[in-house]
Order: structure tokens, then C-alpha cells, then sequence
């Protein structure tokens, strides 16, 4: 009998709070302002500036400002590689055209070539990888790159593959 009163009681209760329930909360004026539309550029956005763009020989290259990119060559690559045990790399001040040939790595399984990216010169080149060519395995996208180069012609950027396409590259090769 007493779980009767309280039932009917709190049933009383939700019929006076259902109305409440059941109406649509009021908009926030900040949900009704259009949302600001920010079109980001090459020479504004870091993030762009800083990724990554591959070839189809499975280089990559990462421009940083000042028109300088970094080159090395894919996760893909160095796994089918195996384990790098010498790299070959062009001396400081060479020129290099896209796609020319500008050094190779050997490793246990075989010996693949290295391809220009972009048309540029030879700034830099990884000295630590004299020493220690496994650090093309172990860190390929940080501590592992190739050489620097400055940049030539920025319109061949537009030529190569962002990740986004390379892993579909990746997976048409594969089957």
C-alpha cells in the first residue's frame, strides 16, 4: 500500500516535469553565427609547409621555410629494403633536376637508387649516416633523412603525392 502512494506520487511528479522535458532547449547565439572561413595558404600555414610529399620511386621531401627541403625515402622503402647497411649520397653543391639520380643505398636483401624530388642543389647531406646507415631504418621520416636541398622550381611540388596518395599508390602496387 505505502509503494502505491509513492508511485502514484512520483508519477504525479513527472506529468508536471514532462512539459519541460519534451521542449527544445534554446540556441546559444554563438551556434547561429556563421563560422569563419579561413583559407590557408603555403606561405602562411606551417602544417603545410611541413609535410610531406612522395614520389613514385618512394622519396619524400618536407619543405621547410625558406625554400629549403629535406629528402628521404619512404617507411614503405626502407622496409622492403631490410636492413641499410651503406648510403651512398651526392657531395654539397651538386645540381640535381627532378628525378635525377643523386645516390643509393645498399643493404642485406639488395641496392636501390636515390631520385632527385625536385630540381634544386645539394645543401646538406646526413653525415650520421656514414657511421650509422640503420638510422635509415630506425627513424626514416626524423633521423634517417637523406640530404637537404634548396628548392629550384616550387610549382614541381604540385607533380608529387601527398600521403593521402601515396598510401593509395602504396595499395595499388601491392595487389
Amino acid at each position: 500500500m505505502a509503494a502505491c502512494r509513492v508511485l502514484r506520487r512520483l508519477s504525479s511528479n513527472f506529468s508536471t516535469a514532462l512539459p519541460l522535458l519534451t521542449r527544445p532547449a534554446p540556441l546559444s547565439p554563438f551556434r547561429l553565427a556563421p563560422k569563419p572561413h579561413f583559407q590557408r595558404t603555403l606561405a602562411t600555414s606551417s602544417r603545410l609547409l611541413s609535410a610531406l610529399k612522395f614520389t613514385d620511386k618512394h622519396e619524400w621531401i618536407r619543405v621547410e621555410e625558406g625554400g629549403i627541403g629535406t629528402v628521404g625515402i619512404s617507411n614503405f622503402a626502407q622496409e622492403a629494403l631490410g636492413d641499410v647497411v651503406y648510403c651512398g649520397l651526392p657531395e654539397v653543391g651538386t645540381q640535381l633536376a627532378q628525378q635525377d639520380e643523386f645516390g643509393a643505398l645498399e643493404s642485406v636483401k639488395a641496392a636501390s637508387e636515390l631520385y632527385s624530388p625536385l630540381t634544386g642543389e645539394v645543401v646538406e647531406v646526413n653525415t650520421l649516416l656514414a657511421d650509422n646507415p640503420g638510422l635509415v631504418n630506425k627513424s626514416c621520416y626524423k633521423d634517417g633523412w637523406l640530404m637537404k636541398m634548396s628548392i629550384a622550381n616550387p610549382a614541381e611540388l604540385d607533380s608529387l603525392m601527398d600521403e593521402a596518395a601515396y598510401e593509395r599508390y602504396i595499395r595499388s602496387i601491392e595487389d
